[in-house]
């Protein structure tokens, strides 16, 4: 990319089962997202994100390379906001990282995820600061 931002809202997508990832960027970019990813280790993401700032993420939990826990910190960090999408059931009791997040129990609907996914790139567009430059996020 040019450094011109796309109109669509970037979703930083990290998921471990490639066949997974790609079924989600197939079905997230029908929906209107710019996708950035699938990323299949949390060091992998945590790498691109040092010189990139998504509009939203959709993380699965656990990753090949351990959870998304340092992922989730770096996005709250930056005030971006994500979803888990995972096989794993969401605890009682969720750690600090996850509080509030929605928790997407795989699998899910095309639609459902889309929905979540919007409401979150809404919430991501209306916390921005209307004179504030938006970094370009997608690569």
């Amino acid at each position: 990319m040019s450094g011109v931002k796309s109109a669509l809202p970037c979703c930083l997508v990290v998921e471990d089962q490639a066949l997974i990832g790609m079924a989600l960027e197939a079905s997230l970019e029908d929906a209107g997202f710019e996708i950035s990813g699938p990323f299949g280790r949390v060091c992998d993401a945590l790498k691109w994100l040092k010189t990139h700032t998504p509009d939203i993420a959709l993380l699965d939990l656990v990753l090949g390379d351990g959870p998304c826990t340092q992922l989730a910190t770096t996005l709250r960090e930056r005030g971006v906001p994500f979803a888990i999408y995972s096989g794993v059931r969401p605890p009682a009791i969720r750690p600090p990282e996850f509080d509030g997040v929605p928790w997407l129990e795989k699998p899910v609907s095309r639609s459902d995820l889309a929905a979540v996914l919007a409401d979150l790139a809404r919430t991501s567009a209306a916390g921005r600061p209307a004179a504030a430059p938006v970094p370009a996020g997608c690569a």
